[in-house]
């Protein structure tokens, strides 16, 4: 998608007078169906950044009562989820509290791994709150304990040249055959998920399992890793280089972890509008959770307290189309709610979401406004998404070129929870502000804000808190949430086809699979 030109500064933060022309944004079919006694010009003007700022700030009181976070299966979720039920109940809406299980892990304090002999030292760890990267780190769902034991090399490629040929180190039981139970067993990336290599470790006796990365390039850094589900021996990875260095002697290592990985229930809230057509829904989503390293108010806060502000104002309003609001559930494991709810519905019900619209961290204090290619216009990353999501990006694009304010896009590369709706082949869109990524020099003089810096420098961290929120961002992204609902809740004309048969293709969750290190999303 092509960096439209900013022609102009906005200074004025409040998305009531942000939206001098938000009708012009509206199709006619919508302007010829204003709710009762209310323009929509006052229904989107009535949605204020104010209402939003609320919202966060009780997500900020909630976290630090429950221990700094709000991640899935703590008590900081179940008050950020309780919190927003009561919301919507007084708001009119028919609510839902959609539970599922899910794997639940949690880092409690930083890794240590050291080498006792030959030649004794002590690894640099990456800690819990991934502020900075180490030469190990815990695999998500590892186990937790403290192990002293020899390292047993495990069908490893090391060869004297710099670019090994790809590795299945583990991935099979024999690959464990002569294994001396109680050793530490080394492993490598590649072939098979993690968690198979884990497992055969675990099935073989070994007290423990190191993982290192491949040695190919682009996999040589410290291995971020995700088995996907909860095994009870200590899992770390490591660099390529730690890896070869501890394979080229007999070591003797001493390691400790100390995680939380179990089975717990968490919950989805999904809100239905009494009003509109019940065969033609619209639907909007945020995820709740946080990450466990922080109370998450960016990431995605944000997102969750602009549509819970927008759901309130709405919640009386007849709309021609049904209006649904999702608040997902462990989506920072993978987007786990989002899929389970998609998993789940009825394939009759599934067709009547006719839109899916998402927003996902629209804060960011060095932001960007991003919105979803739709159309795939910069033909680069992912596919255009399905029939109708050009549209939806159009909506967007027009809301903020009539702001004169700049935007460009992002993929739909299946890190937020438009990823299982687009699967099934309903129309998506939503906006974004940016997450870990570092802004170009391009995108600082279309936005502002300091190039070669990431767009959130906390994301997913402890200082992931009520200051680490633009109010601009927020504001202009309110305002753009408010106009596509009132937009796609009252138009006679909803974007894509006008039937959809449902898809049966079911997403694996994305927290499994040999490459995945760490889910990051935006």
């Amino acid at each position: 998608m092509r960096i439209t030109s900013r022609r102009g500064a906005y200074r004025v933060l409040t998305v009531a007078a942000a939206l001098a022309l938000p009708l012009a944004l509206v199709p006619a079919a919508a302007q010829a169906d204003p709710a009762p006694n209310v323009t929509q010009k006052k229904l989107i003007d009535s949605i204020t950044a104010p209402a939003v700022k609320k919202h966060l700030q009780a997500l900020q009181t909630i976290a630090d009562a429950n221990g700094g976070n709000r991640a899935a299966g703590t008590s900081g979720h179940a008050a950020s989820r309780d919190y927003v039920v009561g919301k919507l109940k007084k708001a009119g809406y028919t609510v839902t509290v959609q539970p599922f299980d899910f794997a639940y892990f949690e880092e409690k304090s930083t890794a240590l791994m050291e080498r006792t002999s030959p030649n004794p030292r002590v690894f640099t760890p990456t800690p819990p709150d991934g502020s900075t990267t180490g030469e190990f780190a815990t695999m998500t769902y590892s186990g937790s304990g403290e192990v002293t034991g020899t390292l047993q090399n495990v069908d490893l490629v090391l060869p004297p040249g710099p670019t090994p040929s790809s590795s299945n180190s583990g991935c099979e039981a024999a690959d464990f055959a002569g294994f001396t139970a109680g050793n530490i067993a080394l492993l490598q990336r590649g072939t098979c998920d993690f968690v198979v290599k884990a497992r055969n470790a675990q099935a073989a006796g070994a007290a423990a399992a190191i993982i290192f990365n491949e040695g190919q390039p682009g996999r040589t850094d410290t291995l971020l890793g995700n088995l996907g589900e909860p095994v009870s021996i200590p899992v770390l990875g490591t660099s390529f280089a730690v890896g070869q260095e501890l394979a080229s002697a007999t070591s003797v290592v001493h390691l400790k972890t100390d995680t939380v990985s179990e089975i717990r229930t968490t919950h989805n809230v999904i809100a239905d509008s009494k009003w509109g057509d019940p065969n033609k829904v619209v639907m909007s989503g945020a995820h709740l959770d946080s990450v466990p390293a922080g109370p998450g108010i960016n990431d995605d806060g944000s997102g969750s307290a602009a549509t819970l502000a927008v759901a309130e104002a709405l919640g009386k309003v007849p709309t021609r189309n049904k209006l649904r609001f999702a608040w997902w559930s462990a989506e920072e494991l993978g987007l786990l709610g989002s899929i389970h709810y998609v998993e789940t519905l009825p394939a009759a019900d599934l067709a009547k979401i006719k839109l899916y619209l998402n927003y996902d961290m629209i804060g960011s204090p060095n932001y960007a406004f991003k919105i979803y290619d739709g159309d795939d216009s910069d033909a680069e990353g992912a596919p255009a998404g399905p029939p109708g999501s050009d549209e939806i990006e159009k909506l967007f694009e027009k809301y903020f070129d009539t702001l004169r304010q700049g935007h460009n896009g992002t993929d739909f590369d299946g890190r937020s929870d438009y990823g299982p709706f687009i699967e099934t082949g309903i129309p998506a869109g939503g906006l974004f502000t940016g997450a870990e990524g570092i802004k170009t020099a391009e995108e600082a003089a279309l936005f502002g804000g300091t190039a070669g810096e990431p767009y959130d420098p906390c994301y997913h961290q402890a200082c992931d808190t009520i200051v680490n929120i633009s109010d601009k961002a927020l504001a202009l992204n309110t305002g753009a949430i408010a106009t596509a609902t009132v937009v796609y809740g009252f138009t006679s004309d909803l974007p894509g086809p006008d039937t959809r048969a449902a898809a049966t293709t079911k997403r694996a969750a994305t927290s499994t699979g040999a490459d995945l290190q760490g889910r990051s999303k935006g």
